[in-house]
């Protein structure tokens, strides 16, 4: 016989339904300008992904006649020193983007839920050790320690990949460590430890459905910083290779020499790279102050009771928990 509190799969996925459609209206209502950049966002996501089909010309098309010439009917944005198609170089360099950014990202996540989920989860003295080393590392300047490391493994896309998802999910860990123990605390936690429910059913059950917010707050703000940081690298030698048409290359090679014969060069690609970073950031900041509950001070808060109330992100991946 069933039991009287099962929800049928139907009525369960159409609150899901509700609960994202309700967060979508949120955050057009409270956030127009995330909401904004979340479109540039999803445009920038677009073209990066068609943009073998949107590029007019192919990334190394020269055609040595048009070196040099400024926007025009035929050249959008203009050509480069050896007549390549800008427009389609810096459609191009997009996907490249994308490609770095999600998956330095993706992997910078992943550290930052294993570092900093077993230093809160386990703590004690392996918190301690860990947490210090997270500290001396924090203190070490960003940039020193890229451009060290890519230094002695050399350019490439699989190398900046590694090298900016690992170097930045050790500083995530922090967030993530200071989530889990916030869950520690909460009752439900300490009652399943209570009754002897395994470690790992602990984990999957009442742990990571409850740090998601700020697993996602990382995702969509660290996208950004991924991106500038891969531009910078690029920008300074120690990036893509030469051949690889990123928009901090072109910034760097293009746009520096011939900054006053085409500054088009320099121009679009720095406009491209603000846009996009700082569209990652805004949206990022509008999921964070509607997934965070420490940011809207309602849901998501103790009472003096010291009862939690359930948050928007945690009502939605479980509406009947």
């Amino acid at each position: 016989m069933s039991n009287a509190t099962e929800v049928p799969p139907a009525v369960s996925e159409s609150k899901r339904r509700a609960g994202l459609a309700y967060f979508w209206i949120r955050l057009l209502k409270e956030k127009p300008l995330g909401t904004a950049c979340g479109i540039i966002v999803l445009l920038f996501i677009v073209v990066a992904l068609f943009a073998h089909v949107l590029a007019p010309y192919g990334s190394t098309e020269m055609s040595l006649a048009d070196r040099l010439t400024g926007p025009s009917a035929r050249y959008l944005l203009g050509t480069d020193h050896v007549g390549r198609d800008l427009l389609s170089r810096l459609i191009i360099g997009a996907r490249l983007s994308l490609i770095v950014g999600l998956a330095a990202t993706a992997l910078n996540v992943v550290v930052a839920l294993v570092i900093g989920g077993i230093s809160g989860f386990l703590g004690g003295k392996l918190d301690l050790v860990v947490q210090r080393f997270v500290d001396a590392w924090m203190a070490i300047p960003g940039l020193l320690i890229l451009l060290t490391i890519m230094s002695i493994v050399g350019q490439g896309l699989p190398q900046i990949i590694v090298v900016l998802g690992v170097t930045g999910g050790i500083g995530g860990s922090r967030v993530i460590r200071g989530a889990v123990i916030g869950v520690k605390e909460h009752d439900y936690f300490l009652a399943a430890r209570a009754v002897g429910t395994p470690t790992s059913q602990i984990l999957i059950r009442h742990v990571l459905p409850n740090i998601m917010a700020p697993v996602i707050i990382i995702f969509s703000i660290n996208i950004g910083a991924v991106i500038l940081s891969e531009a910078s690298l690029s920008f300074l030698g120690f990036g893509l290779p030469i051949d690889v048409p990123s928009w901090g290359g072109i910034l760097s090679r293009e746009g520096r020499e011939y900054m006053e014969q085409a500054p088009w060069l320099a121009l679009w690609p720095g406009l491209c790279l603000t846009l996009v970073v700082y569209s990652f950031n805004m949206f990022g900041d509008a999921l964070r102050d509607l997934l965070d509950p420490r940011m809207r001070g309602g849901e998501g808060s103790y009472g003096a009771a010291g009862k939690h109330k359930r948050g928007f992100l945690s009502r939605l991946l479980n509406p009947f928990a």
